[in-house]
């Protein structure tokens, strides 16, 4: 099989978290290769935080997709569970960290933190996979042109109907 085929079956949206995750983790390696003198130590801490950020797209990505199947009170209780959730658990390790000084906490929470970035480099991912997959995003139409049987909730928008 096809690694591009392999790709298609992974989730779009935690492919390109992930790819970017990563970019920024090979490009932290890099820059810390220059800067840092103990390079081991560095190293272990930045793919820590790498692999704690790729396994915290994960649980978001579960915690969004069983809120989806939830009437809207649930979904933001369980969804900001899930929040409270990941940054406990980062709390949790980071004082792990702090008091074994096995990993540099600063550097664990800064690669940690490349979910962020990623986040806003979502938009550059994205490009980059539908050139890779051949594809391209459904342009959007205005809400203004589906008539108001069709916009799903069967009430007419502001506007149209009997005035």
């Amino acid at each position: 099989m096809k690694m591009t085929e392999k790709l298609r079956k992974v989730n779009r949206t935690l492919l390109e978290m992930w790819t970017g995750i990563l970019l920024l983790g090979l490009i932290c390696q890099i820059v810390g290769a220059f800067l840092v003198n103990d390079q081991f130590y560095y190293a272990k801490s930045l793919w820590f935080g790498i692999a704690l950020a790729v396994t915290s797209t994960i649980h978001m990505y579960r915690t969004l997709d069983r809120g989806l199947v939830l009437d809207e009170k649930a979904a933001a209780k369980a969804i900001f569970k899930g929040y409270v959730f990941r940054y406990v658990f980062l709390i949790i390790i980071l004082a792990i960290i702090m008091t074994t000084k096995v990993l540099n906490p600063l550097i664990v929470f800064m690669a940690y933190m490349s979910l962020k970035v990623t986040a806003l480099m979502q938009p550059l991912t994205h490009k980059f996979y539908n050139m890779l997959f051949h594809e391209t995003d459904p342009v959007p139409m205005p809400l203004d042109d589906i008539p108001a049987e069709g916009n799903g909730t069967g009430i007419p928008r502001e506007g149209e109907g009997p005035s």
